[in-house]
Formats: C-alpha cells, sequence, structure tokens
C-alpha cells in the first residue's frame, strides 16, 4: 500500500480513537451538555429581558395609579401600534431610508477614509482637522441650517444623519487599520508578500473587531440622527408623527414611536452582530 493510502486511513483510526475516548469520559460529555445548557439560556435572556421591562412598566401604572396622559401603559402602546399600523409604517418607510442611505454612505466614506489616514501622514495633518472640528459642532445646532438650506425633504435628513455617523466610524477605522503590530509588517514583507496581500490577510482582518464597535455605535446615531432631524423641520418620518402626538397630548402614540424607534436601532444592531459574525470566524472560534 502505498504512503498516499496510508495516511488517510491513519488520520481516520486517530479521529475514531478520539471519538471512542470522549464516548467513554463522562466528564466530558457532561461540560459539553453544560456549555450547550448556558448557550440556550443566554439565547433567551434579551427575550426574557424586554417581557421583565414591560411586566414592570405595567405594574408600575398600576400600582402608583399613574394617568394615561402622562405614562400610558404597555397594553395601550401596543394597542396603538395595531390599530395605527397603516400610518407608522409608512412614515417607518421615510424614516428608516433616511437612516439606511445616511449610515450607508458614512461607510462607505469613513472606513476608506480611515485607512487612507492611518497609514499617510500627510493625510492625517491634511483631512483630520477639519474633520475634527466638523465633529465638534453641536448637531442639534447644525440641523435647523440644513433645515433652511436644503428644505424639508430627505436631503437635509440625510445630511445630518451622515454627520452623526460618520465620526465615530471614522475613529474606529482609524484605530482599527492604526493597530497592527508593525513587526508583522517586516515579516511579510520579508517573506515577499504585495501590500494588496498584506492588507487582505493580516491588516483588513485585524481591523474588522474595531470597526464593527464603531459600526455598532453608528448604528445608534443613524437612530438618532434621523429623528433629531425629523424634529426639527419634517412633514413625514416618526419623527413628525412624535411631534405631532406630542403636541396633543396623545402619549400612546408617542410611546409607540418610541417602541418602533428602539426596535429599529435593536435591528440594525443585531444586523451589523451577525456581519461580524459571518466576516470574522476566527473570533467565534477563540468564544468556543
Amino acid at each position: 500500500m502505498s504512503s498516499s493510502a496510508i495516511q488517510p486511513a491513519v488520520a481516520a483510526a486517530g479521529q475514531h480513537d478520539e471519538v471512542e475516548q470522549f464516548l467513554h469520559d463522562p466528564e466530558r460529555i457532561a461540560a459539553v451538555g453544560r456549555q450547550k445548557l448556558r448557550r440556550r439560556i443566554w439565547s433567551v435572556v434579551p427575550v426574557a429581558t424586554f417581557i421583565g421591562i414591560v411586566l414592570v412598566w405595567a405594574g408600575a401604572v398600576w400600582a402608583f395609579k399613574i394617568p394615561q396622559y402622562l405614562l400610558p401603559d404597555p397594553w395601550s402602546v401596543f394597542a396603538d401600534i395595531f390599530n395605527n399600523w397603516p400610518r407608522l409604517w409608512h412614515h417607518s418607510q421615510t424614516t428608516l431610508a433616511e437612516i439606511g442611505a445616511g449610515y450607508g454612505i458614512s461607510i462607505l466614506i469613513a472606513i476608506p477614509l480611515g485607512l487612507a489616514i492611518s497609514q499617510s501622514r500627510a493625510a492625517k495633518q491634511i483631512v483630520y482637522p477639519p474633520i475634527m472640528v466638523l465633529q465638534l459642532l453641536p448637531k442639534v445646532a447644525v440641523a435647523p441650517l440644513f433645515i433652511v438650506w436644503l428644505g424639508l425633504g430627505f436631503t437635509s435628513k440625510l445630511l445630518l444623519t451622515i454627520l452623526m455617523t460618520f465620526f465615530p466610524l471614522l475613529i474606529a477605522s482609524i484605530s482599527g487599520f492604526g493597530i497592527l503590530d508593525k513587526r508583522l509588517l517586516y515579516l511579510t514583507k520579508s517573506m515577499g508578500a504585495s501590500t494588496w496581500q498584506t492588507f487582505r490577510h493580516l491588516r483588513f482582518p485585524a481591523a474588522l473587531p474595531i470597526i464593527f464597535s464603531g459600526l455598532q455605535t453608528s448604528a445608534t446615531l443613524a437612530v438618532t440622527g434621523a429623528i433629531v432631524a425629523e424634529f426639527v423641520g419634517s412633514n413625514s418620518g416618526l419623527g413628525y408623527v412624535m411631534l405631532q402626538a406630542t403636541t396633543t397630548l396623545d402619549m400612546p402614540e408617542s410611546f409607540a414611536v418610541l417602541v418602533l424607534m428602539t426596535i429599529v436601532g435593536v435591528a440594525i444592531n443585531y444586523l451589523v452582530e451577525f456581519v461580524q459574525y459571518v466576516m470574522t470566524p476566527w473570533q467565534r472560534a477563540k468564544a468556543n
């Protein structure tokens, strides 16, 4: 028998022995069972937390006899969402478009710009200071200017969303692309790796965890930016609905909008976490 045929047989025999050892080791089996149980418990913790918050909310309204015009009970809020769903969904589409477009543009600009600033001294000296000055501007004060310059339409909301989400992602990208140990770069260069190969297999994977932390921060700010812009001036969107509801003291609808905005923020964060899970398999292996 040739050596090429012997090697797979030896490997298969080794795997079989490991399986046999595992099956006859009660402690290892119990440890795997406990690990699976812990994962199942942690998977239901977010749902249990949400249910707990709703129950505490309902209990506080009932116990302290809080009037509906101050704090409605959760059942009234959920009923408002159900009864007014067509209208709320119509306005949600406007807000979702603002969030998606602003967040997406920030990603397309901030990450490549963060790479350029982290690798180029000229870019850091020329581009970074104006961006820092722009970041120091109070966003709520800038929002009315966008309304004056661009009107109540989509563009003014888009710009404020970009302004809210751009800088945290840029800082995360600069930190991520600059975190790599230079000794690793010298090693890959000595092995003949090209600039693209070094970026593809070393620099970009090393930067991903920090970039994704910036993406999660920016995701929350994207919702805030769109809503603030709609508060300042708009004729559609969830912020517009909430402004109308608070003006008329319709608290159930105000809280319905808050619930929907929370759901949107949580959904975006879970989407970012899923993309991170797919793009960073080495972190999954480390967690296991």
